[in-house]
């Protein structure tokens, strides 16, 4: 049957990695073995997928507080190199895309807001057959890295968005941090990279257990 409630949100953002795509493991590996191999301290699991989200120079500087600055160009291709051992192995969570087509069924708008390359993001979206799923897209290397508002002020002025058009879904604070500051409204996933006792001081709408739920909570709220 037709839904005919009205929308609450014209354009919906959601991140990529630990949000759509199951791929917190391997990042967290990644960033630890590329430590490893330059010489640094390794960073805990917590410490390494805290930094998920962010540009990726930003990140391993936070991950890597030892390493000098002079390594930061090898240390992150280094990265790269652990990362693309595994992209094949990674995808969309469960019900992820089902999801996005109800949406768009629904006449939403879609966007990714990741801290991917733009490279990077392109190559998985390929690899998952979503292109044209997506109705726009930015990446921490063309833009401000998370959780500067910058991403989703692009966003709102390519589709002439107001901010409480906009909602921002992501799984960590520096999702719902760029979604505060930008002054739209923001969903959390409680399945991706940070716990989510650090959410609640963010104001999110929702934190969501599952795709399941994130995908109910839509249907009903958005």
């Amino acid at each position: 049957m037709p839904d005919f409630r009205p929308r609450r949100f014209d354009l919906i953002a959601f991140d990529w990695d630990g949000t759509l795509f199951d791929s917190t493991a391997i990042i967290v590996r990644s960033i630890q073995d590329a430590v490893r191999d330059v010489g640094g301290t390794v960073p805990t699991d917590e410490a390494a997928a805290w930094v998920i989200g962010m540009a990726l120079p930003q990140a391993l500087a936070h991950a890597a507080p030892d390493v000098p600055r002079e390594r930061y160009t090898e240390l992150g291709n280094r990265y790269r190199y652990h990362y693309l051992q595994h992209q094949d192995d990674l995808s969309l969570f469960d019900g992820v895309l089902p999801m996005l087509e109800c949406l768009r069924t629904r006449g939403h708008l879609l966007a990714v807001a990741t801290g991917k390359s733009r490279r990077g993001l392109d190559q998985v979206l390929h690899q998952v057959q979503l292109r044209g799923m997506f109705d726009g897209s930015r990446t921490a290397d063309e833009t401000a890295g998370k959780p500067h508002p910058l991403m989703l002020q692009e966003l709102m002025a390519e589709f002439g968005v107001e901010p409480e058009r906009l909602l921002m879904i992501g799984d960590t604070t520096h999702d719902l941090a760029m979604a505060r500051a930008a002054g739209c409204a923001s969903v959390g996933v409680g399945y991706g990279a940070h716990d989510t006792a650090g959410f609640a001081e963010l104001g999110p709408l929702c934190v969501a257990s599952s795709v399941a739920d994130l995908h109910r909570w839509l249907q009903e709220h958005a």
